[in-house]
C-alpha cells in the first residue's frame, strides 16, 4: 500500500515536524500518495492545549510542497476534525470553506476530557469510561455528516488504564454494532489507524473484529493511516494493515480526492 492518509505535521499542535521534513521521508519511503489531515479541535481545553490549525498558513504551505514535488508524489489537503455535537455550525462551516480533498471526523474529546490524560478515567471504571468514549461516536455520527471516514473510533483504549488487556469487540458489541450500522447508512468510510502497533496494543485502530463486523455489515470505505506525527511512523505497520483488511474481507481500499473516494486494490 502506497497511500498513507493520516498524517500531521507542525501545524498540529502535538507535532514539530516540518511538513516538508514529512514529504521527503515518505518520498523516500516509496509512497505514492500523501495526505495531511491536521488537527482542528475547536474548544479544546485539556492541559491549556490549541488544536486549532492556522488554516491560511497549512494551506499555503501545503500548495507550495505540492507544486515543488509534484513529479515526485502526490499530496492531498485534507483535516482532522474534533467532533463534538454543540460544534455542529462550526465544523460543518470550516469543511464548506476550504477545498478539502479528504475529511477525517474524529472523537478526541468527551465531556471536555481527552483519553490521553489521566483524568477522562478518574471517578469510573474503565468500562464505564471506554462506554462513554463509544457513546460519544453514536452521538457525533447523530449529528454530523461533514466527513468521509471515522477516524480511530476505538482510540480511547489506547490510554486506558489496562488498554486492550480487557478489551475485545463482544464486550462492548452493542454500542459498537450501533456505530457501524450508523456509518453504513450515512455511506460513510472508517479508517484502519495503525497507530495502536506503536501504543502497544499488538493490534490496530480499531481492532480487527470491529473491522470484520464493519465488513459484515455492508461497510466498503476503508483509508489506511498511520497517525504519524513524526517522519518514523509514516506508513507503520502497513505490511500488517494489509493482511488484516484481506481477513477481514476487504479486497480494496480507499483514497480521497475531492472528497470523491477511489478504490485501489490490495
Amino acid at each position: 500500500m502506497k497511500a498513507d492518509f493520516h498524517l500531521h505535521s507542525s501545524f498540529s499542535a502535538d507535532s514539530d515536524t516540518p511538513m516538508r521534513q514529512m514529504v521527503e521521508k515518505g518520498i523516500s519511503l516509496g509512497l505514492s500518495v500523501m495526505c495531511f489531515t491536521e488537527h482542528m479541535d475547536y474548544d479544546y481545553k485539556d492541559e491549556g492545549m490549541l488544536f486549532e490549525t492556522d488554516m491560511p498558513a497549512y494551506f499555503r504551505t501545503f500548495q507550495e510542497l505540492k507544486e515543488e514535488y509534484a513529479r515526485n508524489i502526490e499530496l492531498l489537503f485534507g483535516i482532522e476534525l474534533g467532533l463534538q455535537p454543540y460544534l455542529k455550525e462550526r465544523c460543518s462551516a470550516l469543511v464548506d470553506s476550504w477545498d478539502f480533498d479528504f475529511v477525517i471526523g474524529s472523537s478526541h474529546v468527551v465531556d471536555g476530557k481527552d483519553p490521553y490524560y489521566p483524568a477522562f478515567f478518574q471517578g469510573r471504571t474503565e468500562k464505564e469510561a471506554y462506554q462513554a468514549y463509544f457513546q460519544s461516536v453514536i452521538d457525533n455520527l447523530n449529528t454530523f455528516s461533514c466527513f468521509d471516514v471515522y477516524g480511530h473510533i476505538d482510540y480511547v483504549v489506547r490510554y486506558g488504564p489496562n488498554q486492550n488487556r480487557f478489551y475485545s469487540y463482544a464486550e462492548y458489541r452493542d454500542q459498537l454494532d450501533e456505530i457501524l450500522r450508523l456509518l453504513v447508512e450515512k455511506n460513510a468510510g472508517l479508517e484502519l489507524n495503525t497507530g495502536g502497533f506503536s501504543y502497544g496494543l499488538g493490534h490496530p485502530n480499531p481492532h480487527e473484529d470491529i473491522l470484520k463486523r464493519y465488513r459484515e455489515l455492508g461497510g466498503e470505505f476503508i483509508t489506511i493511516g498511520s497517525d504519524a506525527h513524526a517522519p518514523m511512523r509514516i506508513a507503520a505497520d502497513f505490511d500488517r494493515a494489509e493482511e488484516i483488511l484481506k481477513k477481514c474481507g476487504f479486497r480494496y481500499y480507499a483514497v480521497f480526492r475531492k472528497r470523491k473516494p477511489f478504490f485501489e486494490k490490495l
